[in-house]
């Protein structure tokens, strides 16, 4: 006892230097978990030698992990998801899989016979990392993007792809149908069950407890592990029953608190669950290096084909398909669950579950470094891509000699150089209040959706990237009268306000320019760039705000609120 307490403090201890480290270098904290386990562990320093303290951490930090996991899988978003993310995902996970299952079989791995090296790989390259990717994304304000919904909702697909195989995995070596079956069944009625508790019973007794925090958390935990142990009674294993636990928690009224509540004991489980998976990782051998390498490799060039060609076939354009592409091109750190489960049960040789380690921290680092890049890989990427047959959305428009129907043609009097949801909100003031105008107006941008219900309504819109001085050129933006820049520039991807004013004044000289500001002291170098107008949204927010203080005091704000309700009835925006 007194040892597994002095290699949890040495597990500790070391992930937090190491962690350190790597915030200050930008790179995954997953990775240096992974480090510090390597450096503590029998084949770094030796300080943590007990197989015995390396599998409890490791499984607590399991359970932990994938009960996490549950709570984080939000069931109504996976209904609600739209074709285009459930033809994404199926292609990406079945087209992975097939691949995944030719490529290892072809480089000699095993695929039946007790050992499933093939099939856990395949299982492994397909899946993706939500930490890495949820990160990035956040801090590249793209959560909300269209790539960036697409992204998120095959990650979600992909959790329930992974749960469907835990489900099947402890009974590989003895696929019969009616074992499948029987594997199946067991999850469904456990699911079941623990879907119908969450639905009637906990939410009643949370109620009861909604005021003592600390029994929150342990009515948590102990249905955690409740149906993490009857799980393992049911033949499959503890940690498919707090994958259950935690998405039936998930559906209920108390989830956000219950995630709220566990979420610092999750972070210390799941940094005791990689740094006892470093532990396990030996110094790499020369054909380890060489099969995570190829593991490393298959995986970026499979997600890359599998994501990018469902999503350009279903006409999102070049861009909105490579993206997710690229956002998705690593492994998940749900991989490794898959993956140590199969070393649990001894179904994947340890030489290849050392190999799909070594491939997480390298894909980690480097898609780390490319989605940070994305935009600029994506521009490099399409003109490429044009010149070897494929069509982007704008393979018809464009230029002036072209016809103006359709989409095609030089912009008109009023041209808005992206659209989000201020222009959204603009073009919806101007149905309501001058539609003539409409006539008059040209959109440019480079969202699929956006186009394609621009068109469908009748409006002039050009697909092309705004931040490409030769987009703004073919679309005879020189010949405008005025140019509206309604995008912020922490939304804008490769550009500024500031850069686009110039170039759209170098273009046209006698332009009124509108811009957007986000900081006042921006406004300023907006004007000194050529700008004629600069709107400040925090100016106009203010305003609307004192307003509502002003109808609270004098007893209006229900008046308020019906006439703001009045008002968003009468709209029909583009973007929701």
């Amino acid at each position: 006892m007194h040892e597994l307490i002095r290699d949890i403090t040495l597990c500790i201890l070391f992930a937090w230097v190491l962690g350190l480290l790597a915030h200050f270098s930008r790179q995954p904290l997953i990775l240096a978990y992974l480090i510090a386990g390597f450096c503590i562990g029998p084949f770094g320093a030796g300080w943590v030698k007990s197989q015995d303290s390396i599998s409890v951490i490791s499984e607590l930090g399991l359970i932990f992990m994938l009960f996490m996991i549950g709570l984080e899988i939000d069931l109504k978003k996976i209904v609600r998801a739209g074709r285009v993310i459930l033809f994404a995902a199926g292609g990406q996970l079945l087209g992975g899989c097939l691949l995944g299952v030719a490529f290892f079989v072809g480089i000699g791995l095993s695929l039946g016979g007790g050992h499933f090296d093939a099939v856990y790989l395949c299982v492994a390259c397909a899946l993706s990392s939500t930490v890495i990717i949820v990160k990035v994304l956040y801090e590249k304000r793209e959560l909300d993007t269209l790539p960036g919904r697409i992204t998120l909702g095959v990650l979600v697909l992909q959790d329930i792809f992974a749960i469907l195989f835990l489900a099947v995995q402890p009974s590989l070596a003895n696929l019969e149908v009616t074992v499948i079956l029987l594997s199946i069944g067991r999850v469904a009625v456990l699911v079941a069950a623990a879907l119908l508790v969450s639905r009637y019973v906990l939410p009643r007794l949370f109620h009861q407890i909604a005021r003592r925090p600390e029994l929150i958390l342990l009515g948590a935990l102990a249905w955690c592990f409740l149906v993490a142990e009857t799980a393992e009674r049911l033949s499959l294993s503890r940690e498919m029953g707090a994958l259950i636990a935690g998405v039936s928690l998930s559906t209920f009224p108390y989830a956000l608190d219950v995630t709220a509540k566990v979420t610092t004991l999750r972070d210390f489980f799941i940094t005791l669950f990689f740094v006892a998976l470093g532990m396990t990782i030996p110094v790499p051998g020369l054909s380890v290096i060489g099969l995570a390498v190829m593991i490393a490799a298959f995986t970026v060039v499979s997600r890359l084909v599998t994501t990018f060609t469902p999503l350009y076939l279903m006409k999102q354009g070049l861009r909105a398909s490579l993206l997710p592409a690229l956002n998705l091109a690593q492994i998940s750190e749900f991989s490794l669950v898959v993956i140590q489960t199969g070393v649990n049960d001894h179904h994947i040789a340890a030489e290849t579950a050392n190999a799909a380690s070594f491939a997480f921290v390298v894909l980690a680092v480097l898609s780390t470094f490319a989605m940070s890049r994305s935009d600029e890989i994506t521009r490099w990427a399409i003109g490429p891509l044009k010149r070897i047959g494929l069509r982007d959305l704008d393979h018809g428009n464009g230029h002036a000699e072209e016809s103006h129907e359709g989409g095609h043609g030089e912009a008109r009097r009023i041209v808005i150089l992206g659209f989000f949801r201020a222009a959204s909100a603009l073009l919806a003031e101007i149905e309501r209040q001058a539609p003539v105008l409409l006539e008059q107006i040209t959109v440019i941008d480079f969202n699929p959706n956006v186009y394609q219900t621009l068109l469908s309504r009748g409006l002039h819109v050009i697909y092309g990237d705004i931040s490409s001085a030769d987009t703004l050129l073919h679309a005879g933006v020189g010949k405008s009268e005025m140019i509206i820049l309604s995008v912020p520039d922490a939304l804008l991807k490769g550009a500024s306000n500031e850069k686009l004013v110039r170039h759209v004044r170098t273009l046209n000289p006698t332009a009124l320019i509108v811009a957007t500001a986000d900081l006042l002291s921006d406004v300023g170098e907006l004007y000194a760039a050529g700008a004629s107008y600069v709107t400040v949204t925090r100016l106009s927010d203010a305003h609307e705000l004192f307003t509502v203080i002003e109808a609270a005091q004098a007893g209006l704000l229900a008046d308020k609120r019906a006439e703001l309700d009045l008002r968003l009835g009468e709209r029909r925006e583009v973007l929701p």
